[in-house]
């Protein structure tokens, strides 16, 4: 499998459009490498470009990044609300699918030795690549900012990790970058109905990890306390994993607390926003949504509208679209300007001109593909299809059920019924598609070379594959098509009694599948050498079907009798 990394380098520019856009371009003209969003912001002066791709290209788009930036930014005329100390300021790179942090660090420290040597520019390997601890935070590596290079590079406590230390005339263009190997950072931004900056520090301080430094006195500007080690005793934030600062946007109008969530995992970015209200609210602000700057991974929105859903004590067993919107509405993303999902969460943006899916065509479109002339979609995607509508019926009557006056009380006991039913339903279509995969990886097989004995073997061994995967497709819809009948029955049983006949069908639909599944897996069962497997399969099978059929009249004798 693939390994993929993320790049999220910030430049210093934010304003001139033709500018961002000719460092951008540089990633798209390297192979492998998919530029996955451009997010500038004019009153910071700053843009986050995201791309990810295998190591060795994204490590070369990332060293043309850098190189485009310090011809086209200079840094000794620069300004903005943002703390910065280069053209490209930070370049991190994230572990994304198929690697470990272990294994990104060799790579970051590549492209800084890389940049040092070719580019002559100057910087700093902080957070999982750092070389020494303090250098670790990104805020100690960049402290004095821009405007502090002069002193900082010649001081031989922060000698450079790469390039020269000195303040030369590159330098001073340019400036200097931070190159780190961390994990994935959420760049947040939580918006307040105030125009000051000092109230939105103190939200700021109120949730950031790092606190607030403890004074006598005055709070602002008593004597600092020591701690026993004499560095300045903290009351530390109510959020772990959280750096923060508070800022004022002439662009909106508006403070801002602007968080950097360093590990979602952690604190996500639901709590963040949520604890940020209440934080606000005891200082007499009210949050009014929030921002997010560059993409952010799936999971944390499906996290995000499952959170809101449950404070509504409402069913979280609603479709992915259905929490991404219950997310957006509920943080407020969409507050300061439209939040297109389609471009800010990672895995959409990657899926940007795949190939169009099955299940992802209208219900005519499918109809009518699956009368075509072609031999798939056919009766294995259909039996896919057909238990996936069995387990959104069933979906539907939990989510009924959960909302249904007077079942106050049962509202999460139906909500973890419909979540069970989303899955197995989801995984249903992912089936529907993947048993067309399966047909025409078998055509591929038949259409290889059989002209040598080499290739007649290949070509023998890869019709086998093919055949031995176009069985345990089918197989697995009936495995998920029979898993079904458990929340089907429950919802005969103990479902909104208005809705038990939907119940009833999507018994019969569970039922179809499995059976259709069957034909599907006997009649590639055919062409398969390998009879052991075979017996196993087939005996699984028949017991599958016999206990769908069994399932089934259990459940029609439990509808009828309701009716």
């Amino acid at each position: 499998m693939k390994q993929l990394i993320e790049c999220v380098p910030n430049i210093s520019e934010g304003r001139d459009k033709a500018k961002i856009n000719a460092i951008a371009s540089v990633v798209e003209t390297v192979e492998g490498v998919k530029l996955l969003n451009v997010d500038p912001g004019a009153a910071t002066n700053r843009t986050v470009i995201t791309f990810v791709g295998e190591p060795e290209p994204v490590i070369e788009a990332a060293f043309l990044l850098i190189k485009k930036a310090a011809e086209l930014i200079d840094m000794s005329k620069q300004t903005g609300e943002h703390p910065r100390f280069g053209a490209t300021d930070v370049c991190p790179l994230i572990p994304i699918a198929n690697i470990s942090m272990d294994e990104v660090v060799p790579y970051a420290h590549k492209l800084g030795k890389r940049v040092g040597a070719e580019l002559g520019i100057a910087g700093y390997f902080y957070e999982n690549a750092a070389t020494e601890p303090k250098r670790k935070n990104l805020a100690a590596c960049r402290s004095g900012e821009y405007e502090g290079l002069p002193k900082k590079l010649v001081d031989p406590a922060w000698k450079p990790d790469f390039g020269p230390a000195e303040f030369n005339n590159r330098i001073k263009g340019s400036g200097v970058t931070a190159i780190s190997a961390r994990d994935f950072l959420v760049a947040y931004n939580v918006n307040l109905n105030t125009t000051s900056v000092r109230r939105a520090n103190s939200v700021a301080f109120d949730l950031r990890e790092n606190g607030r430094v403890l004074r006598k006195g005055d709070p602002l500007s008593g004597e600092i306390i020591l701690d026993e080690n004499g560095e300045p005793a903290r009351e530390k934030g109510a959020l772990k994993a959280v750096k923060g600062i508070g800022w004022y946007i002439e662009e909106y109008g508006i403070a801002q607390v602007s968080l950097n969530l360093t590990n979602i995992s952690i604190t996500s970015m639901h709590e963040a926003f949520d604890t940020a209200c209440t934080k606000a609210n005891e200082r007499g602000i009210r949050v009014t949504g929030s921002e997010l700057v560059g993409l952010v991974p799936l999971q944390a929105m499906l996290d995000a509208g499952k959170f809101f859903l449950r404070k509504q004590q409402r069913s979280v067993g609603v479709s992915e679209s259905e929490l991404v919107k219950i997310a957006i509405k509920s943080l407020g993303l969409d507050d300061l300007a439209p939040f297109d999902a389609n471009e800010r969460i990672i895995e959409y943006k990657m899926n940007e001109g795949a190939a169009k899916k099955l299940v992802d065509m209208s219900l005519t479109a499918f109809a009518d593909e699956t009368a075509s002339e072609s031999p798939a979609p056919g009766g294995g995607s259909i039996s896919a299809y057909a238990g996936a509508m069995g387990a959104s019926l069933a979906t539907m009557v939990a989510n009924l059920s959960s909302h249904k006056r007077g079942w106050d009380d049962r509202w999460e006991a139906f909500s973890d019924w419909a979540e069970k039913g989303q899955a197995i339903k989801d995984e249903l279509l992912h089936l529907a598609d993947e048993d067309t995969v399966s047909f025409n990886k078998i055509m591929e097989a038949f259409g290889l070379p059989k002209n040598t004995d080499e290739e007649k073997a290949a070509r023998s061994q890869a019709i086998q594959d093919a055949t031995k995967y176009a069985i345990q497709i089918p197989l697995r819809v009936m495995e998920v098509s029979h898993s079904s009948f458990e929340l089907i029955k429950a919802m005969a049983e103990i479902g909104n009694p208005n809705s038990v006949t939907d119940a009833g069908v999507g018994a019969l639909c569970a039922r179809t599948a499995v059976i259709g599944a069957h034909l599907n897996v006997k009649i590639n069962a055919g062409g398969l050498k390998d009879k052991a497997f075979l017996e196993g399969v087939l005996a699984k099978a028949k017991k599958l079907e016999e206990e769908a059929i069994a399932m089934e009249k259990e459940v029609l004798a439990i509808v009828e009798s309701k009716i």
